[in-house]
């Protein structure tokens, strides 16, 4: 059957079957699918049988190689991926927990976060209780009021590099049959993995260290096989499932992940001990320096001699030296995320924690004088340079 031109151009490209492996995962840059029955059209919709029905969240082959690789490194059975590491945490949180019910969470959070659970969660009728993930007795108080949906930690808190020692807080929520989860996001699964410490569920913003370029939005979530069918539903009903080019750029970064780090946590290392010694700073948050208060439980928990690609440092003196010191950094950029080539310095005070009051801020340890510096990839001299001349020094 001869067909129009009109209908040439929209069917004519046929897809090819291709027999060899590629070097790089293709991108199948399509929202959905087509189907040769009704029924299995309807099987595939209901999970009843493998294929790809729509972008949201029903499968896409680029978003399942990103999801098969993030499980295979965080040592779980499966995963979801997201738009964003905030969609992938409001997705669990929603997933898990239920109106009537309570959240008890680290005081330790990204800004983000924070807000998730202190300003949208209470209108769903979700109680979000903060504790100090370091005060093993007011964990358990808090855990042991019911009912507790589930419990969330950040490895490596951010701002203050703070390390959670994972191992015990999974055993108490083990003990009294609570859900764990953990934001795994500074330390990347390459220095952690929480599952085999006994946590639950593994969320990450994989716009960091994951995709490593600054150029994706991403996050994603592990867990095991049986949790996977309940989170994927909630993605599916609430959005914010990734898309194909994003999942690309995910795997084409994890190729890197590696290298990345260890260069990232060698300068960080050279850079935290450069500011320890300078006069201009009151203290560093670095949990591979030994004055650091968790830095037996990061000698533990992350992979030997490395300690994150981030740190954080207070400066003496008042608003104006602080945003004197960012804005004379020539090689660090001023701006926001981490986990990038680029070495990115921030006031957490007035940028990733700005949702906090100042009475939060306070409860959380975040002074006006901290900055945050994301290590990137640049020479660690010029680096530690870079800063040595910023601090007039």
């Amino acid at each position: 059957m001869t067909h129009s031109f009109a209908t040439r151009a929209v069917h004519g490209a046929v897809v090819p079957e291709v027999k060899q492996r590629p070097a790089s995962v293709p991108i199948y840059q399509t929202s959905t699918w087509g189907f040769d029955t009704s029924e299995e059209y309807a099987a595939v919709l209901r999970c009843e049988r493998p294929g790809h029905v729509y972008g949201r969240g029903y499968g896409n082959p680029t978003v399942e190689a990103f999801e098969a690789v993030m499980s295979s490194l965080e040592g779980t059975e499966a995963a979801v991926a997201y738009a964003s590491g905030t969609a992938a945490i409001h997705a669990l949180t929603t997933c898990l927990a239920s109106s009537g019910e309570r959240v008890v969470s680290s005081r330790e959070l990204y800004g983000g976060t924070f807000a998730l659970f202190d300003q949208v969660l209470p209108r769903y009728g979700i109680e979000v209780v903060l504790v100090d993930p370091h005060d093993e007795a007011a964990v358990a108080a808090a855990l042991e009021e019911a009912p507790t949906a589930f419990f969330y930690a950040e490895t490596i808190a951010n701002p203050l590099c703070s390390v959670a020692d994972l191992a015990i807080l999974a055993e108490m929520c083990r003990e009294r049959g609570i859900i764990s989860v953990v934001d795994n996001t500074f330390a990347s699964p390459y220095l952690c993995t929480p599952a085999a410490l006994g946590f639950d569920y593994v969320a990450h913003s994989a716009t960091k260290y994951i995709g490593g370029h600054s150029d994706v939005l991403a996050g994603v979530v592990c867990c095991t096989a049986e949790n996977r069918p309940a989170l994927r539903g909630t993605t599916i009903e609430t959005g914010g499932a990734m898309q194909p080019f994003d999942a690309w750029l995910c795997v084409r970064g994890l190729e890197t992940l590696v290298v990345r780090v260890e260069r990232q946590c060698q300068t960080a290392l050279e850079l935290a001990r450069f500011l320890a010694e300078h006069p201009r700073i009151v203290v560093v948050h670095y949990p591979g320096l030994p004055s650091h208060p968790h830095h037996s439980v990061a000698l533990r928990e992350l992979r030997a001699g490395l300690f994150g690609g981030t740190l954080s440092f207070e400066v003496a003196g008042d608003a104006y030296e602080v945003a004197k010191v960012c804005e004379s950094l020539e090689i660090a950029m001023l701006g926001a995320s981490l986990g990038g080539t680029h070495t990115l310095v921030t006031h957490p005070s007035s940028t990733t924690h700005r949702q906090l009051d100042a009475e939060a801020r306070r409860v959380a340890g975040i002074p006006d004088g901290l900055v945050r510096v994301s290590v990137g990839l640049e020479d660690t001299t010029d680096v530690i340079g870079d800063f040595a001349q910023a601090l007039g020094g």
